[in-house]
């Protein structure tokens, strides 16, 4: 087989100039933005922006980021859509609050519609042979992915083929983690997404990459390094090994490579750019070890759940805006208000599916991802 084409290139600051440059250097290796797109198509740039968060936070694809792609495809001639899907609010919203319509808007590309989508059959899935993806992903020729590299509470790692999450519309996300609760279905999920979808090229932001409490709310630290490949499988594989993490513990990564999707094992990579030895972080603050397998019936059900991840809200941080109430997307809801006066919100583990959807839109940081003295005890060393 032929091997997959990754490309790393070294970019020390988000000024625009040098990030153009590695942009457009990363993609010349990877055969130009001609080996991706014809002129006259409508292109869509589907960026990490989820919450609207500012570019400072590390939560979203940095404007600058997506200004290169979107300046290399005007040169190309193409026709530019761009959006992605949040939890709450409209993608204009968080568009706007994460910088990227002033650029947008800048270069003539059209926000395409996330805020609703139809239903496509997908025939070839490995799981999920019906899904409802936003009318923008659909209606256009191609799409470029434009991921952000972090850490995630479920998955562990959220990045290239993890961000095509976004094309599903608002409130149906929450719905796919109630039907598909444990990890490994959900990474399913994803890679069927993907093979529906079939992006033409993901470049992953990893100038300034995010660690600890991803991917909503964790820690900035500078890794240097743009990312590029038409392979999600591959491009991840590559970010996991750059943070010493294994790719087999992604639930994306043996179901990518099943659906043929691309590849996570080394020997069929082809690494290209600067060297990986160059940015490797050792220390970089990520949950090392397999997602959890979630059961939730009977005594087995019971014992998994006391050795099982949990989300906890910290009272000091949390400022009791509800958000985190709002997103749980089970029906009796696994967190609600404590006490009379309703200041903070407490979990109720036994109702908790684990999506750590409330971790992940909680704005000020205050759920962590937190293993119980069991989960400690199984996994010690």
């Amino acid at each position: 087989m032929d091997k997959s084409k990754v490309a790393l290139i070294r970019c020390m600051s988000y000024n625009e100039a040098e990030v153009y440059n590695a942009v457009k250097k990363g993609m010349e290796l990877l055969g130009g933005m001609a080996h991706f797109i014809k002129a006259g198509e409508n292109i869509l740039l589907k960026p990490n922006g989820p919450s609207g968060a500012p570019p400072e936070k590390c939560v979203t694809t940095h404007p600058a980021v997506f200004r290169a792609a979107g300046m290399l495809l005007k040169e190309s001639c193409a026709n530019i859509y761009y959006g992605d899907s949040p939890g709450f609010g409209s993608s204009a919203t968080v568009m706007k609050k994460a910088g990227l319509k002033a650029i947008a808007d800048e270069l003539g590309m059209r926000l395409a519609d996330f805020d609703a989508g139809r239903s496509v059959h997908h025939d070839k899935a490995l799981q999920n042979k019906l899904l409802t993806i936003a009318h923008g992903a659909l209606d256009c020729d191609g799409l470029i992915s434009l991921p952000k590299f972090k850490t995630h509470g479920l998955v562990r790692f959220t990045g290239a083929v993890k961000n095509q999450f976004g094309c599903v519309p608002g409130i149906l996300k929450a719905q796919y983690h109630v039907k598909l609760a444990d990890a490994y279905q959900f990474g399913v999920l994803l890679t069927d997404i993907n093979t529906f979808l079939k992006p033409r090229l993901y470049v992953m932001d990893g100038v300034m990459a995010m660690e600890g409490n991803g991917p909503g709310s964790g820690t900035p630290r500078p890794m240097n390094v743009i990312l590029f490949s038409a392979d999600p499988v591959a491009l991840d594989a590559v970010a996991c090994r750059i943070i010493r993490m294994k790719p087999e513990f992604l639930p994306t990564s043996e179901p990518g490579e099943k659906s043929g999707l691309g590849t996570y094992h080394d020997e069929n990579i082809d690494l290209v750019g600067d060297p990986l030895e160059s940015f490797i972080a050792r220390d970089f603050d990520i949950i090392r070890r397999p997602p959890d397998i979630v059961v939730s019936a009977g005594i087995k059900g019971l014992v998994k759940n006391m050795a099982t991840s949990r989300p906890v809200v910290n009272q000091s941080k949390c400022t009791g805006c509800g958000i985190c109430i709002k997103s749980c997307p089970v029906g009796i809801k696994a967190l609600d208000w404590a006490g009379q006066d309703k200041k903070y919100p407490r979990h109720f583990y036994k109702h908790c599916i684990r999506c750590y959807c409330c971790q992940e839109m909680c704005p000020e940081g205050a759920i962590t991802v937190e293993s119980p003295l069991l989960a400690r005890l199984l996994f010690k060393g």
